[in-house]
Protein backbone atom coordinates (compact mmCIF):
# COMPACT_ATOMS: atom_id res chain seq x y z
CA UNK A 1 0.00 0.00 0.00
CA UNK A 2 1.30 3.39 -0.94
CA UNK A 3 2.24 5.92 1.47
CA UNK A 4 1.38 9.26 1.78
CA UNK A 5 1.93 12.41 3.53
CA UNK A 6 -0.81 13.00 6.10
CA UNK A 7 -0.18 16.96 5.44
CA UNK A 8 0.37 18.78 2.54
CA UNK A 9 1.63 22.25 3.37
CA UNK A 10 -0.39 25.29 1.65
CA UNK A 11 2.58 26.33 -0.53
CA UNK A 12 2.84 22.74 -2.25
CA UNK A 13 -0.39 21.90 -1.75
CA UNK A 14 -1.10 22.29 -5.79
CA UNK A 15 1.62 21.13 -7.36
CA UNK A 16 2.21 17.95 -9.43
CA UNK A 17 2.42 14.51 -7.54
CA UNK A 18 5.39 13.31 -8.75
CA UNK A 19 6.35 9.43 -7.65
CA UNK A 20 9.04 9.18 -5.08
CA UNK A 21 10.29 7.17 -2.17
CA UNK A 22 7.48 8.73 0.21
CA UNK A 23 4.52 8.17 -3.03
CA UNK A 24 3.40 5.66 -5.39
CA UNK A 25 0.68 5.55 -7.70
CA UNK A 26 -0.47 2.62 -7.10
CA UNK A 27 -3.97 0.88 -7.49
CA UNK A 28 -5.18 2.15 -4.03
CA UNK A 29 -4.65 6.10 -5.61
CA UNK A 30 -5.71 4.99 -8.74
CA UNK A 31 -8.96 3.76 -6.89
CA UNK A 32 -9.28 7.20 -5.54
CA UNK A 33 -8.77 9.28 -8.47
CA UNK A 34 -11.60 7.14 -10.03
CA UNK A 35 -13.77 7.60 -7.09
CA UNK A 36 -13.23 11.54 -7.23
CA UNK A 37 -13.04 12.16 -10.82
CA UNK A 38 -16.28 9.74 -11.54
CA UNK A 39 -18.13 7.00 -9.44
CA UNK A 40 -14.85 3.91 -9.62
CA UNK A 41 -13.33 1.52 -11.59
CA UNK A 42 -13.47 -1.80 -12.74
CA UNK A 43 -9.70 -4.06 -11.29
CA UNK A 44 -8.75 -3.62 -14.85
CA UNK A 45 -9.16 -0.14 -15.00
CA UNK A 46 -7.02 0.31 -12.07
CA UNK A 47 -4.17 -1.99 -13.42
CA UNK A 48 -4.40 -0.20 -16.85
CA UNK A 49 -4.04 2.99 -15.15
CA UNK A 50 -1.42 2.43 -12.98
CA UNK A 51 0.82 0.89 -15.95
CA UNK A 52 0.32 4.84 -17.34
CA UNK A 53 1.03 6.47 -14.75
CA UNK A 54 -0.94 9.06 -12.67
CA UNK A 55 -0.27 11.37 -15.26
CA UNK A 56 -1.30 10.22 -18.22
CA UNK A 57 -4.23 8.42 -16.48
CA UNK A 58 -5.61 11.93 -15.37
CA UNK A 59 -5.69 13.25 -19.11
CA UNK A 60 -7.17 10.19 -20.13
CA UNK A 61 -9.99 10.99 -17.72
CA UNK A 62 -10.19 14.79 -18.78
CA UNK A 63 -10.42 13.47 -22.64
CA UNK A 64 -11.59 10.68 -23.21
CA UNK A 65 -11.74 8.13 -26.05
CA UNK A 66 -12.78 4.39 -25.06
CA UNK A 67 -13.91 3.43 -21.95
CA UNK A 68 -13.81 0.44 -19.84
CA UNK A 69 -14.66 -1.99 -22.12
CA UNK A 70 -14.04 -0.51 -25.37
CA UNK A 71 -17.33 1.83 -25.33
CA UNK A 72 -17.29 4.43 -27.50
CA UNK A 73 -17.81 8.16 -26.27
CA UNK A 74 -19.56 9.07 -29.65
CA UNK A 75 -21.62 5.78 -29.94
CA UNK A 76 -22.82 6.06 -26.27
CA UNK A 77 -24.01 9.75 -26.98
CA UNK A 78 -26.08 8.79 -29.77
CA UNK A 79 -27.65 5.52 -27.89
CA UNK A 80 -28.39 7.77 -24.46
CA UNK A 81 -29.74 11.02 -26.93
CA UNK A 82 -32.38 8.61 -28.50
CA UNK A 83 -33.48 7.10 -24.51
CA UNK A 84 -33.44 10.96 -23.66
CA UNK A 85 -36.17 11.21 -25.95
CA UNK A 86 -37.97 8.39 -25.31
CA UNK A 87 -38.09 9.30 -21.45
CA UNK A 88 -38.86 12.82 -22.51
CA UNK A 89 -41.86 11.09 -24.48
CA UNK A 90 -43.10 9.90 -21.06
CA UNK A 91 -43.71 13.46 -19.45
CA UNK A 92 -42.42 11.91 -16.20
CA UNK A 93 -39.41 13.56 -15.05
CA UNK A 94 -38.94 10.66 -12.91
CA UNK A 95 -37.64 8.67 -15.98
CA UNK A 96 -35.13 11.34 -16.80
CA UNK A 97 -34.00 10.58 -13.20
CA UNK A 98 -33.23 6.79 -14.91
CA UNK A 99 -32.00 8.04 -17.76
CA UNK A 100 -29.03 9.77 -15.94
CA UNK A 101 -28.26 7.29 -13.80
CA UNK A 102 -27.94 5.04 -17.19
CA UNK A 103 -25.52 7.64 -18.26
CA UNK A 104 -23.65 7.51 -15.19
CA UNK A 105 -23.29 3.73 -15.34
CA UNK A 106 -22.23 3.69 -18.71
CA UNK A 107 -20.65 6.98 -19.78
CA UNK A 108 -16.81 6.75 -21.15
CA UNK A 109 -16.90 10.13 -19.89
CA UNK A 110 -17.28 9.62 -15.73
CA UNK A 111 -15.77 13.15 -14.90
CA UNK A 112 -18.38 15.06 -17.07
CA UNK A 113 -21.15 13.02 -15.16
CA UNK A 114 -19.25 13.83 -11.60
CA UNK A 115 -18.84 17.37 -12.45
CA UNK A 116 -22.27 17.63 -14.03
CA UNK A 117 -23.45 16.68 -10.58
CA UNK A 118 -21.60 18.72 -9.26
CA UNK A 119 -22.79 21.35 -10.38
CA UNK A 120 -26.82 20.41 -10.14
CA UNK A 121 -26.13 20.95 -6.70
CA UNK A 122 -24.11 24.22 -7.26
CA UNK A 123 -27.00 25.56 -9.50
CA UNK A 124 -29.55 23.89 -7.68
CA UNK A 125 -33.02 23.69 -9.36
CA UNK A 126 -35.81 21.19 -8.23
CA UNK A 127 -38.65 19.39 -10.45
CA UNK A 128 -40.94 19.69 -7.28
CA UNK A 129 -41.71 22.87 -8.74
CA UNK A 130 -40.46 22.71 -12.31
CA UNK A 131 -42.94 20.01 -13.41
CA UNK A 132 -42.48 21.00 -17.28
CA UNK A 133 -39.93 17.85 -17.99
CA UNK A 134 -38.39 20.23 -21.23
CA UNK A 135 -37.37 22.48 -18.98
CA UNK A 136 -35.37 20.57 -16.61
CA UNK A 137 -34.09 17.97 -19.58
CA UNK A 138 -33.26 21.72 -21.11
CA UNK A 139 -31.40 22.89 -17.77
CA UNK A 140 -29.73 19.54 -17.59
CA UNK A 141 -27.71 20.05 -20.76
CA UNK A 142 -26.76 23.26 -19.83
CA UNK A 143 -25.10 21.43 -16.97
CA UNK A 144 -23.75 19.29 -19.42
CA UNK A 145 -22.47 21.46 -21.63
CA UNK A 146 -20.33 23.90 -19.42
CA UNK A 147 -19.37 21.16 -16.36
CA UNK A 148 -15.85 21.05 -18.15
CA UNK A 149 -15.61 24.75 -19.66
CA UNK A 150 -16.18 28.35 -19.08
CA UNK A 151 -17.71 29.45 -15.93
CA UNK A 152 -18.36 32.47 -16.78
CA UNK A 153 -20.22 31.78 -20.12
CA UNK A 154 -21.70 29.20 -17.57
CA UNK A 155 -23.03 31.92 -15.46
CA UNK A 156 -24.43 33.75 -18.43
CA UNK A 157 -26.33 30.90 -19.79
CA UNK A 158 -27.76 29.56 -16.61
CA UNK A 159 -28.88 33.54 -16.09
CA UNK A 160 -30.95 33.02 -18.86
CA UNK A 161 -32.12 29.66 -18.73
CA UNK A 162 -36.46 28.95 -18.64
CA UNK A 163 -35.56 26.44 -15.84
CA UNK A 164 -33.72 28.57 -13.33
CA UNK A 165 -36.10 31.41 -13.86
CA UNK A 166 -39.31 29.58 -13.33
CA UNK A 167 -37.43 28.19 -10.05
CA UNK A 168 -36.65 31.18 -8.64
CA UNK A 169 -39.43 33.30 -9.52
CA UNK A 170 -38.13 35.52 -12.15
CA UNK A 171 -39.98 34.67 -15.11
CA UNK A 172 -41.32 38.14 -15.26
CA UNK A 173 -39.00 40.61 -14.23
CA UNK A 174 -40.51 44.30 -14.87
CA UNK A 175 -38.95 47.62 -14.53
CA UNK A 176 -41.50 48.61 -12.04
CA UNK A 177 -41.42 46.20 -10.22
CA UNK A 178 -37.71 44.17 -10.25
CA UNK A 179 -37.69 40.61 -8.81
CA UNK A 180 -34.20 40.11 -6.71
CA UNK A 181 -34.45 36.62 -5.98
CA UNK A 182 -31.78 35.48 -8.69
CA UNK A 183 -29.74 38.78 -8.48
CA UNK A 184 -29.65 37.34 -4.99
CA UNK A 185 -28.65 34.07 -5.48
CA UNK A 186 -26.48 34.65 -8.40
CA UNK A 187 -24.18 36.64 -6.05
CA UNK A 188 -25.05 34.25 -3.17
CA UNK A 189 -25.05 30.96 -4.13
CA UNK A 190 -23.73 30.61 -7.64
CA UNK A 191 -20.44 32.82 -7.82
CA UNK A 192 -19.12 34.88 -4.32
CA UNK A 193 -21.06 33.39 -1.44
CA UNK A 194 -22.26 35.94 2.00
CA UNK A 195 -20.47 38.87 2.78
CA UNK A 196 -19.19 40.15 -0.16
CA UNK A 197 -22.20 42.38 -1.65
CA UNK A 198 -24.50 44.83 0.10
CA UNK A 199 -28.14 45.14 -0.04
CA UNK A 200 -28.04 47.61 -2.71
CA UNK A 201 -25.88 45.46 -5.20
CA UNK A 202 -28.45 42.76 -5.13
CA UNK A 203 -31.21 45.93 -5.85
CA UNK A 204 -29.21 46.97 -8.38
CA UNK A 205 -28.92 43.72 -9.93
CA UNK A 206 -31.94 42.61 -9.97
CA UNK A 207 -32.57 46.51 -12.11
CA UNK A 208 -29.53 45.11 -14.81
CA UNK A 209 -32.08 41.72 -15.36
CA UNK A 210 -35.43 43.52 -15.46
CA UNK A 211 -36.69 42.50 -19.10
CA UNK A 212 -35.85 38.76 -19.05
CA UNK A 213 -38.71 36.55 -19.07
CA UNK A 214 -39.95 33.69 -19.94
CA UNK A 215 -42.36 32.68 -22.50
CA UNK A 216 -43.93 29.59 -24.11
CA UNK A 217 -41.03 28.03 -22.08
CA UNK A 218 -38.31 29.79 -23.29
CA UNK A 219 -36.29 33.13 -22.36
CA UNK A 220 -37.03 36.40 -24.18
CA UNK A 221 -35.62 39.32 -23.28
CA UNK A 222 -38.52 42.57 -23.09
CA UNK A 223 -36.61 45.28 -24.17
CA UNK A 224 -39.42 47.51 -23.02
CA UNK A 225 -39.32 46.06 -19.46
CA UNK A 226 -35.73 46.41 -19.24
CA UNK A 227 -34.02 49.36 -16.93
CA UNK A 228 -32.18 51.64 -19.06
CA UNK A 229 -31.19 53.64 -15.81
CA UNK A 230 -27.62 53.76 -14.39
CA UNK A 231 -26.77 51.11 -12.19
CA UNK A 232 -24.06 50.78 -9.30
CA UNK A 233 -22.82 47.05 -8.97
CA UNK A 234 -20.08 46.21 -6.82
CA UNK A 235 -18.60 49.72 -7.24
CA UNK A 236 -18.87 50.00 -10.86
CA UNK A 237 -21.04 52.71 -12.16
CA UNK A 238 -23.17 52.46 -16.17
CA UNK A 239 -26.23 50.88 -17.89
CA UNK A 240 -25.87 47.64 -17.41
CA UNK A 241 -27.83 44.70 -18.24
CA UNK A 242 -27.61 41.14 -17.09
CA UNK A 243 -24.92 40.14 -19.00
CA UNK A 244 -23.08 42.92 -17.21
CA UNK A 245 -23.94 42.11 -13.94
CA UNK A 246 -22.73 38.69 -14.34
CA UNK A 247 -18.96 39.87 -15.52
CA UNK A 248 -18.69 42.48 -12.74
CA UNK A 249 -20.04 40.22 -9.94
CA UNK A 250 -17.20 37.48 -11.32
CA UNK A 251 -14.47 39.71 -11.77
CA UNK A 252 -14.87 40.33 -7.81
CA UNK A 253 -11.31 38.56 -6.15
CA UNK A 254 -13.88 36.56 -4.32
CA UNK A 255 -15.37 34.39 -7.43
CA UNK A 256 -12.25 32.32 -7.73
CA UNK A 257 -12.06 31.87 -4.22
CA UNK A 258 -15.91 30.46 -3.73
CA UNK A 259 -15.63 28.01 -6.06
CA UNK A 260 -12.30 27.23 -4.99
CA UNK A 261 -13.73 26.42 -1.59
CA UNK A 262 -17.09 24.67 -3.28
CA UNK A 263 -14.36 22.42 -5.53
CA UNK A 264 -12.43 21.47 -2.84
CA UNK A 265 -14.98 20.48 -0.78
CA UNK A 266 -16.50 18.13 -3.20
CA UNK A 267 -13.28 16.72 -4.83
CA UNK A 268 -10.78 16.88 -2.15
CA UNK A 269 -12.01 16.63 1.31
CA UNK A 270 -15.11 17.57 3.37
CA UNK A 271 -13.17 17.23 6.88
CA UNK A 272 -11.31 18.67 8.37
CA UNK A 273 -11.67 21.60 5.78
CA UNK A 274 -8.37 22.62 3.94
CA UNK A 275 -7.09 25.70 5.10
CA UNK A 276 -7.73 29.62 3.76
CA UNK A 277 -3.80 29.38 1.95
CA UNK A 278 -4.88 25.89 0.50
CA UNK A 279 -8.31 27.20 -1.06
CA UNK A 280 -6.22 30.52 -1.83
CA UNK A 281 -3.50 28.49 -4.11
CA UNK A 282 -6.84 26.70 -6.24
CA UNK A 283 -8.37 30.35 -6.23
CA UNK A 284 -5.04 31.44 -8.15
CA UNK A 285 -5.19 28.83 -10.63
CA UNK A 286 -8.81 29.50 -11.46
CA UNK A 287 -8.18 33.16 -12.05
CA UNK A 288 -4.88 32.54 -14.29
CA UNK A 289 -7.50 29.95 -16.13
CA UNK A 290 -10.44 32.88 -16.23
CA UNK A 291 -12.61 30.57 -15.04
CA UNK A 292 -12.00 27.78 -17.52
CA UNK A 293 -12.79 24.39 -15.54
CA UNK A 294 -10.61 21.77 -17.71
CA UNK A 295 -7.37 23.11 -16.59
CA UNK A 296 -8.59 23.68 -13.06
CA UNK A 297 -9.36 20.15 -12.99
CA UNK A 298 -6.41 18.87 -14.27
CA UNK A 299 -4.38 20.72 -11.90
CA UNK A 300 -6.92 19.33 -8.96
CA UNK A 301 -6.44 15.47 -10.04
CA UNK A 302 -2.81 15.81 -10.19
CA UNK A 303 -2.19 17.59 -7.15
CA UNK A 304 0.09 16.71 -4.10
CA UNK A 305 -2.92 17.61 -1.89
CA UNK A 306 -5.19 15.34 -3.66
CA UNK A 307 -3.07 12.43 -3.27
CA UNK A 308 -1.99 12.73 0.33
CA UNK A 309 -3.71 12.01 3.37
CA UNK A 310 -5.30 15.60 3.52
CA UNK A 311 -8.09 14.21 0.96
CA UNK A 312 -7.70 10.14 0.79
CA UNK A 313 -11.19 8.74 2.72
CA UNK A 314 -12.00 12.16 3.65
CA UNK A 315 -15.31 12.64 1.81
CA UNK A 316 -18.88 10.84 2.63
CA UNK A 317 -19.91 9.30 -0.37
CA UNK A 318 -23.23 10.91 -1.67
CA UNK A 319 -25.84 7.86 -2.30
CA UNK A 320 -25.42 8.30 -5.92
CA UNK A 321 -22.10 8.28 -5.36
CA UNK A 322 -22.78 5.13 -3.24
CA UNK A 323 -24.04 3.47 -5.34
CA UNK A 324 -22.78 3.94 -8.82
CA UNK A 325 -20.03 3.49 -7.47
CA UNK A 326 -20.66 0.16 -6.46
CA UNK A 327 -22.13 -1.06 -10.17
CA UNK A 328 -19.32 0.55 -12.06
CA UNK A 329 -16.71 -1.00 -10.01
CA UNK A 330 -18.67 -4.67 -10.40
CA UNK A 331 -19.57 -4.11 -14.21
CA UNK A 332 -23.27 -4.17 -12.74
CA UNK A 333 -26.67 -3.14 -14.52
CA UNK A 334 -29.95 -3.27 -13.67
CA UNK A 335 -33.50 -0.69 -13.13
CA UNK A 336 -32.44 2.37 -12.90
CA UNK A 337 -35.68 3.32 -12.47
CA UNK A 338 -35.88 1.49 -9.11
CA UNK A 339 -32.59 3.08 -8.88
CA UNK A 340 -33.65 6.29 -8.52
CA UNK A 341 -36.34 5.41 -6.59
CA UNK A 342 -34.48 4.14 -3.50
CA UNK A 343 -32.33 7.04 -4.03
CA UNK A 344 -34.63 10.03 -3.50
CA UNK A 345 -35.42 7.46 -0.31
CA UNK A 346 -31.69 8.15 0.90
CA UNK A 347 -32.02 11.77 0.14
CA UNK A 348 -30.84 12.22 -2.99
CA UNK A 349 -33.43 12.67 -5.58
CA UNK A 350 -31.70 13.24 -8.86
CA UNK A 351 -33.32 16.75 -10.16
CA UNK A 352 -35.08 16.75 -6.69
CA UNK A 353 -32.69 19.48 -4.78
CA UNK A 354 -33.85 20.17 -1.15
CA UNK A 355 -33.69 23.86 -1.72
CA UNK A 356 -31.89 26.34 -3.30
CA UNK A 357 -28.60 25.83 -1.86
CA UNK A 358 -28.52 21.94 -3.26
CA UNK A 359 -27.82 18.99 -0.80
CA UNK A 360 -25.63 20.07 2.45
CA UNK A 361 -23.67 16.26 2.08
CA UNK A 362 -21.04 15.59 4.64
CA UNK A 363 -22.38 13.97 7.43
CA UNK A 364 -25.85 14.92 6.66
CA UNK A 365 -26.00 12.08 4.62
CA UNK A 366 -25.39 9.67 7.29
CA UNK A 367 -27.40 8.26 10.43
CA UNK A 368 -29.17 5.45 11.63
CA UNK A 369 -31.85 5.41 9.17
CA UNK A 370 -29.70 6.14 6.19
CA UNK A 371 -26.88 3.82 7.19
CA UNK A 372 -29.89 0.98 7.74
CA UNK A 373 -31.32 1.88 4.32
CA UNK A 374 -27.68 2.42 1.86
CA UNK A 375 -27.19 -0.95 3.65
CA UNK A 376 -30.32 -2.49 2.13
CA UNK A 377 -29.51 -1.09 -1.25
CA UNK A 378 -26.43 -2.62 -1.14
CA UNK A 379 -27.87 -6.08 -1.14
CA UNK A 380 -30.49 -5.23 -3.61
CA UNK A 381 -28.47 -4.07 -6.00
CA UNK A 382 -26.30 -7.15 -5.55
CA UNK A 383 -29.57 -9.31 -5.35
CA UNK A 384 -32.17 -8.38 -7.12
CA UNK A 385 -34.01 -9.90 -10.06
CA UNK A 386 -32.69 -8.10 -13.26
CA UNK A 387 -29.59 -7.52 -11.95
CA UNK A 388 -26.20 -8.62 -13.57
CA UNK A 389 -22.86 -8.24 -13.22
CA UNK A 390 -19.15 -8.66 -15.79
CA UNK A 391 -19.74 -8.67 -19.74
CA UNK A 392 -22.39 -9.87 -21.94
CA UNK A 393 -20.64 -13.39 -22.12
CA UNK A 394 -19.08 -13.76 -18.52
CA UNK A 395 -22.17 -12.71 -16.29
CA UNK A 396 -22.33 -13.42 -12.94
CA UNK A 397 -19.97 -11.69 -9.96
CA UNK A 398 -18.05 -14.64 -9.15
CA UNK A 399 -16.40 -14.59 -13.02
CA UNK A 400 -15.97 -10.80 -13.01
CA UNK A 401 -13.23 -11.69 -9.94
CA UNK A 402 -11.80 -14.55 -11.68
CA UNK A 403 -11.53 -12.33 -14.53
CA UNK A 404 -9.57 -9.97 -12.43
CA UNK A 405 -7.38 -12.55 -11.32
CA UNK A 406 -9.17 -13.30 -7.91
CA UNK A 407 -7.87 -16.39 -6.15
CA UNK A 408 -8.93 -17.64 -2.62
CA UNK A 409 -10.74 -15.92 0.17
CA UNK A 410 -7.86 -13.55 0.93
CA UNK A 411 -7.60 -12.97 -2.80
CA UNK A 412 -11.34 -11.78 -2.66
CA UNK A 413 -11.46 -9.67 0.54
CA UNK A 414 -8.04 -7.92 -1.03
CA UNK A 415 -10.04 -7.31 -4.56
CA UNK A 416 -13.11 -5.65 -2.96
CA UNK A 417 -11.02 -3.41 -0.19
CA UNK A 418 -9.18 -1.91 -3.66
CA UNK A 419 -12.02 -1.47 -5.85
CA UNK A 420 -14.64 0.16 -2.88
CA UNK A 421 -12.27 1.20 -0.02
CA UNK A 422 -10.78 4.41 0.47
CA UNK A 423 -9.76 3.17 3.99
CA UNK A 424 -8.91 -0.08 4.87
CA UNK A 425 -10.94 -1.59 8.26
CA UNK A 426 -9.61 -3.19 11.02
CA UNK A 427 -7.81 -6.71 11.10
CA UNK A 428 -10.36 -8.28 12.74
CA UNK A 429 -12.77 -6.97 10.67
CA UNK A 430 -10.66 -8.28 7.69
CA UNK A 431 -9.98 -11.84 9.33
CA UNK A 432 -13.93 -11.76 9.96
CA UNK A 433 -14.29 -11.78 6.27
CA UNK A 434 -11.92 -13.81 5.16
CA UNK A 435 -13.69 -16.79 7.72
CA UNK A 436 -17.39 -15.54 5.88
CA UNK A 437 -16.13 -16.13 2.50
CA UNK A 438 -14.26 -19.11 3.04
CA UNK A 439 -17.43 -20.89 4.65
CA UNK A 440 -19.62 -20.13 1.51
CA UNK A 441 -18.91 -23.17 -1.45
CA UNK A 442 -20.89 -21.48 -4.50
CA UNK A 443 -18.87 -18.71 -6.14
CA UNK A 444 -21.32 -16.01 -7.24
CA UNK A 445 -22.83 -16.37 -3.72
CA UNK A 446 -19.34 -15.88 -2.09
CA UNK A 447 -18.75 -12.72 -4.20
CA UNK A 448 -22.22 -11.21 -3.10
CA UNK A 449 -21.94 -12.06 0.65
CA UNK A 450 -18.32 -10.57 1.20
CA UNK A 451 -19.32 -7.44 -0.87
CA UNK A 452 -22.40 -7.19 1.19
CA UNK A 453 -20.48 -7.48 4.30
CA UNK A 454 -17.87 -4.81 3.16
CA UNK A 455 -20.88 -2.46 2.10
CA UNK A 456 -22.20 -2.24 5.72
CA UNK A 457 -19.21 -1.26 7.46
CA UNK A 458 -18.54 2.71 8.19
CA UNK A 459 -15.18 2.38 5.74
CA UNK A 460 -17.56 2.15 3.01
CA UNK A 461 -19.26 5.45 3.52
CA UNK A 462 -16.25 7.13 2.91
CA UNK A 463 -14.22 8.09 -0.59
Amino acid sequence: MATQKSKVSAKEAWGVREEGKDWKFDRRMAAHLYRRAGFGATSEALDAAVKMGMEKAVKGILNPGAGEGGVNLGAFEKETAELGAMAMNTGNVHNLGAWWLHRMLGTPDQLQEKLVLFWHGHFATSAAKVTNIRMMKQHDELLRKYAKGSFRKFVQAMSKDPAMLFWLDSTTNRKIRPNENYAREVMELFCLGEGNYTEKDIKEVARAFTGWEVRRKKFVFNKRQHDEGEKRILGKVGNFNGDDAVRIILDQKAGPRFIAKKLCRYFVAEEPELGDGVVEGLAKVIRKHDYEMGPVMERLLMSRVFYSGMSVGRRVKSPVEMAVGLLRSLRGSGSTTELDRALARLGQGLYYPPNVKGWDGGRTWINSSTLRGRANLVGKLLGEKGARFGMRRNRGLSRVAAGAGVDGAEGLVRWVYDLLLAVEPPGDVTKGLVKLAKGIKDGDERVRKVVHAVGTLPEFQLA
